[in-house]
C-alpha cells in the first residue's frame, strides 16, 4: 500500500505518461453491441446509452492521478488501513482538490463507480466528500442540498440498521468531520430555506414536496441514535466509576467496544450541544453534556477542531445563561491551547477554521470581561486589547456601549436557525409568511442578550463612584447619579445582582452544576441613610510573573554564553630607567607576586574575591 500510495503522490506534480487502467475499469469502457435490425429502441433503453456515453466522456477527463488515487484510497478502505486511509484522506485528498478542483467539482460518483468495482459503501463515503467540497469550496443549488441529505441517510442507515456492527474503521478526524459536516449543511439548508423572498417556482415547488427534507427532528433523531447505539453515555459513567475494561465491554455491548460506533457516538454529543445552540436551548445542550468532562484528557482534545468547537459553545452557552465567569474560564483555556499549539496548527488543512473561530472567541471573551471583570492571562488580555480595545472602551462606558455590544455578538455569535421551515406547503399562510416575516433567530437572540446588558447598565458608573469611598451617604450618592434617592436603590440592587453568579466548582460534574458566587471585588451595604462599600483586592498572580523573567533572564544569559570570547589586549612592556640599565640584571625589579585570590571567569580575566 505504501508503494502504491507513493506512486500517486509523486505524480502530483509531474506530467504523467498513460496506463492501463482496465483493470480497475472493467467492462465499463465498452459501449455494448446491439442488434442494427432492431427497428425500435425503447426510451429508457436510449436514455441510458445517453448516460453511458455522458459518463464515458466525463470519464475520460479525470486526471490519471485522480484515478489512481481514487483506486488507492478504495483499496484502503477496503484494507480497513487506518494509515493510509489518514493520509489519502487527510493530505492526498487536500492536495488533489487544490490542483485539479479548486472552483469546480470532483467527478461524481457514478463516474468514477468503475475505479471502485461499484463498491456503494465506498461510493456513500465519497459522495459525502464530493458534497462536502461543494458546499466549502462552491455554491450548492437546490439539488446538491437534497442529494446530500440523502447520501447521509444512507450512510446513517448503513451504520445503524445493519445487521450487527459493520465491518468499517475510519480515522477519528474523519469521523468527526462527518458529524460535523452533517450538522452544518442541516445549519446551512435551514439558513437558505427560510429566505423565501429569493426562491424560485421550481425551488418553491420541490420545497413544498420535500417538508422532511433536513428537519430538525431527523437530524436530532440521528444524532441521539448514534448516541444510543454506543451506549457512550454509560461508557463515560463507567470510566469516571474507574470500572475496568472488561466491565466496560460487559456494559457498552458489541456496538460500544467498536472504536466507528464509539467515536461517533461520542461526537455525537459533541453535535447535539452545537444543535441545541443553534436552536437556542442553551440549558438543554449543557445538559446532554452532562458526562463529558472538560479536561486536557478528555477525548474530544484528539480532534484539535472537535476541541475547539466544544469549547465555543460551551463559553456561548454560558454567557446566554448569564454565567460570565465559566464562560471567561472556558474561553481562556481553549485560547491559551491554541496559542500553545499554533506551529502545528499551521499544517492543518483547518488552519483557517480554527482561526476564525477563535477569533470569534476573543470577541465573546471581551464581552464577557466588560460584563464581569476580572483578573484573567495577561497574554490573552493583551490580544483582546490589540483587536478589540475601541469595543471593549466603548462597552465599560454602561449606555453608550450598546451598539459595541451589538456588533460584537452579532459578529461572533453562532448562525442561528428556525426550527420549523416556513409554510411551503400551504400557498395562503406563504403569502403572509411572505409579507409579515418573522423576526430571524439572530435578531431574536440578540434582542434578549441586549436587554440583560441594557438592564446593566447603571453599572459601570456607579461602580466607579463607589470606588472613591468607604462610606457614602445615600443622598449624596443620589446626587452624584442625577436621581432620586428610589432609584438610586434600584440601581444598587441591579449592581448587586449583577455581581452574583452562577458557577461551577472545581470537580464538579455537570455543566450545568454549580453554586451561587461573587464576581466582583466590590461588595457594599446600606445601612439607614449610610452606604457602606468594602472592596477586596486581588493578590497578584506572582506565578506568571517569575515565569515570565525566569524566561528572560535564560535568555539573556544564553546570549552571553553564545558570545563571542574577547581578546585581551597586549599590554607594552615597561621602560627602563638608565641607572637600573647601568646596574645590570641583577638590579632588575622582580615582578609583583600573581594573584591567587582571584576568580578565574570564562574569558580568562581575574575577578576579586
Amino acid at each position: 500500500m505504501a508503494q502504491q500510495r507513493k506512486v500517486w503522490e509523486a505524480d502530483m506534480d509531474e506530467d504523467l505518461q498513460d496506463v492501463d487502467l482496465s483493470l480497475a475499469i472493467g467492462p465499463y469502457a465498452q459501449s455494448g453491441n446491439y442488434d442494427d435490425a432492431q427497428s425500435t429502441i425503447d426510451e429508457a433503453a436510449l436514455l441510458v446509452m445517453q448516460q453511458q456515453m455522458v459518463q464515458q466522456a466525463a470519464f475520460a477527463q479525470i486526471p490519471d492521478v485522480v484515478k489512481r488515487f481514487i483506486a488507492h484510497f478504495h483499496q484502503a478502505v477496503l484494507d480497513n488501513n487506518l494509515a493510509e486511509i489518514t493520509v489519502a484522506y487527510e493530505s492526498g485528498w487536500n492536495r488533489l482538490t487544490e490542483k485539479y478542483y479548486a472552483k469546480t467539482e470532483w467527478p461524481e460518483a457514478e463516474v468514477i463507480a468503475p475505479l471502485v468495482n461499484d463498491d456503494q459503501i465506498f461510493l456513500i463515503l465519497y459522495r459525502e466528500l464530493y458534497y462536502r467540497h461543494v458546499y466549502s469550496r462552491l455554491s450548492p443549488d437546490i439539488d446538491d442540498r437534497f442529494h446530500s441529505y440523502e447520501n447521509s441517510c444512507e450512510l446513517f442507515n448503513y451504520l445503524l440498521n445493519s445487521d450487527g456492527p459493520v465491518a468499517l474503521e475510519l480515522p477519528e478526524q474523519w469521523l468527526w468531520d462527518i458529524i460535523d459536516e452533517f450538522i452544518y449543511q442541516f445549519q446551512s439548508f435551514c439558513v437558505w430555506r427560510s429566505k423565501v423572498k429569493s426562491k424560485t417556482e421550481e425551488e418553491l415547488s420541490l420545497l413544498s414536496e420535500g417538508s422532511q427534507v433536513w428537519s430538525s427532528y431527523s437530524v436530532l433523531n440521528v444524532l441521539y441514535s448514534l448516541i444510543q447505539k454506543s451506549k457512550i453515555n454509560e461508557h463515560l459513567v463507567a470510566l469516571q466509576e474507574g470500572k475496568s475494561a472488561e466491565e466496560i465491554a460487559e456494559i457498552v455491548g458489541e456496538y460500544g467496544t467498536r472504536p466507528l460506533y464509539k467515536l461517533l457516538g461520542y461526537f455525537s454529543v459533541i453535535g447535539l450541544l452545537r444543535v441545541h445552540s443553534l436552536l437556542g436551548d442553551f440549558t438543554l445542550a449543557l445538559k446532554v453534556m452532562e458526562s463529558v468532562e472538560l479536561n486536557q484528557k478528555a477525548p474530544f482534545t484528539r480532534v484539535t477542531a472537535c476541541h475547539v468547537t466544544t469549547y465555543y459553545y460551551v463559553g456561548f452557552c454560558y454567557i446566554m445563561l448569564r454565567r460570565y465567569p465559566d464562560a471567561i474560564r472556558a474561553f481562556v483555556s481553549i485560547l491559551n491551547f491554541i496559542l500553545r499549539m499554533r506551529q502545528y496548527h499551521t499544517r492543518s488543512y483547518q488552519y483557517d477554521q480554527i482561526n476564525k473561530t477563535a477569533d470569534r472567541m476573543y470577541a465573546l471573551f471581551a464581552i464577557c470581561n466588560a460584563l464581569s471583570p476580572t483578573r484573567v492571562d495577561d497574554n490573552i488580555s493583551n490580544i483582546v486589547k490589540e483587536r478589540y480595545g475601541e469595543q471593549f472602551t466603548k462597552m465599560s462606558r454602561g449606555e453608550e456601549g450598546i451598539p459595541a455590544f451589538e456588533e460584537l455578538f452579532l459578529y461572533a455569535c453562532p448562525k442561528f436557525i428556525a426550527a420549523n421551515p416556513p409554510p411551503y406547503d400551504d400557498a395562503e399562510a406563504l403569502r403572509a409568511f411572505f409579507d409579515e416575516p418573522p423576526q430571524e433567530p439572530a435578531q431574536r437572540h440578540l434582542a434578549l442578550f441586549i436587554a440583560e446588558v441594557r438592564a446593566q447598565a447603571p453599572v459601570p458608573t456607579l461602580r466607579s463612584f463607589l470606588k472613591l469611598y468607604t462610606s457614602l451617604d445615600a443622598a449624596k450618592l443620589a446626587n452624584f447619579l442625577d436621581a432620586d434617592e428610589e432609584e438610586m436603590v434600584q440601581q444598587l440592587m441591579v449592581m448587586k445582582q449583577a455581581s452574583r453568579s452562577v458557577s461551577r466548582v472545581e470537580n464538579e460534574k455537570g455543566l450545568l452544576e454549580g453554586q451561587m458566587i461573587s464576581t466582583s471585588d466590590l461588595d457594599f451595604v446600606i445601612n439607614d441613610n449610610m452606604v457602606h462599600i468594602a472592596e477586596s483586592t486581588v493578590g497578584r498572580r506572582y506565578a506568571g510573573w517569575f515565569i515570565r523573567n525566569t524566561e528572560h533572564a535564560q535568555r539573556v544569559l544564553d546570549n552571553l554564553r553564545n558570545a563571542p570570547l574577547p581578546i585581551a589586549p597586549k599590554v607594552a612592556a615597561p621602560s627602563q630607567p638608565a641607572d637600573a640599565a647601568a646596574k645590570g640584571p641583577e638590579a632588575t625589579p622582580a615582578a609583583p607576586p600573581a594573584r591567587t585570590g582571584g576568580k578565574k571567569v570564562a574569558w580568562g580575566s581575574a575577578q576579586a574575591a
